[in-house]
């Protein structure tokens, strides 16, 4: 593995003109009134974890139009008043996993609270959600081109959602306090915490390793990698769509996300990444309209800094989620 994306220096000014819809606002408005309609349906359940220090919950909320979508909670067993909260979206093909995982956080002191991704699960971590898919159009395997022929149907317009209900379900948890929430997520749950910032209001945090989602035409122009290459697979056999599917994925760019984002934001990013090219990633960082700042992992691919970044994400978070 190699370079094979634009020089550092490029990539520090690499702000590219990323399609919005002039109804982007709107289209989100109304996407998360709708579900807020519904009642969240929350409820907790104790987990059997098998550890001594971390308390566990089986957690379920209303997301996207009411739907069950499952998370864990992770509290520390010692533990005196509303904690901070870290809500974190998982990888592409993943689910929250087992009970037991992902201890780093609360190990920390923090309520941790880890959202399942409807659908996705199969390959592990395990998932728990399901996707009440609305449609049946074609699509190619995954995930990125499920009802991709319109933003009112694409697949992750219920995603993201999902993941503005979560925020919302943590901000009702008696062990948390509302007003220091963060969010966090590597490559698809880098993406996911990109749009959360963006959608949801207050958070103090954002935390997006190695994010998906983000820069869609230069992407799918650059890499041959999966995800992304659903999509010009899926453009490959529909060759009539190609604007169709341009429209439907600028309501779900996260550089137009990012643009409404005003948490405190680190980024990272592995300069060899070829599955979400090193530019896509700065074009959500240098249009973040929030402070930031960004871990560069110059020979390091879609893995990114992984136990060094967490080392640099629990000093980064230390100082926003102390209020």
């Amino acid at each position: 593995m190699a370079l094979f994306d634009l020089p550092e220096d490029l990539l520090l000014s690499y702000r590219p003109d990323v399609a919005e819809p002039e109804d982007f606002d709107g289209f989100w408005t109304a996407t998360l009134q709708e579900a807020r309609a519904h009642h969240l349906n929350l409820t907790v359940t104790p987990a059997d974890n098998g550890l001594a220090l971390i308390d566990t919950f089986d957690v379920t909320f209303a997301g996207y139009a009411g739907d069950p979508v499952k998370a864990w909670l992770h509290l520390p067993v010692t533990r005196t008043g509303p904690l901070p909260a870290v809500v974190e979206y998982v990888g592409y093909g993943g689910g929250r996993g087992l009970p037991h995982e992902r201890p780093l956080w609360a190990m920390a002191g923090y309520a941790h609270f880890i959202m399942d991704t409807r659908g996705q699960g199969a390959k592990g971590p395990k998932g728990d959600t399901p996707d009440p898919d609305p449609t049946g159009d074609p699509a190619s395997l995954g995930f990125t081109t499920r009802g991709i022929a319109s933003p009112e149907t694409y697949y992750y317009r219920r995603v993201f959602t999902d993941a503005v209900r979560a925020i919302d379900a943590v901000r009702q948890l008696p062990a948390v306090d509302p007003s220091r929430v963060a969010v966090t997520g590597t490559s698809q749950g880098g993406g996911i915490a990109t749009a959360a910032a963006g959608l949801a209001s207050g958070l103090v945090a954002a935390m997006p390793d190695v994010p998906f989602l983000a820069d869609f035409s230069r992407a799918l122009a650059i890499t041959d990698a999966s995800p992304y290459a659903e999509i010009t697979g899926y453009l490959k056999v529909h060759r009539d769509k190609k604007d169709q599917v341009l429209r439907t994925l600028s309501y779900f760019d996260t550089v137009n996300h990012a643009k409404r984002a005003d948490a405190s934001a680190l980024y990272s990013v592995g300069l060899m990444d070829q599955i979400c090219p090193p530019s896509t990633v700065y074009a959500s960082y240098n249009h973040y309209a929030g402070p930031k700042q960004i871990r560069v992992y110059p020979f390091n691919g879609h893995e990114g800094g992984q136990a060094f970044h967490e080392a640099e994400k629990l000093r980064f978070a230390a100082k926003p989620l102390s209020g």
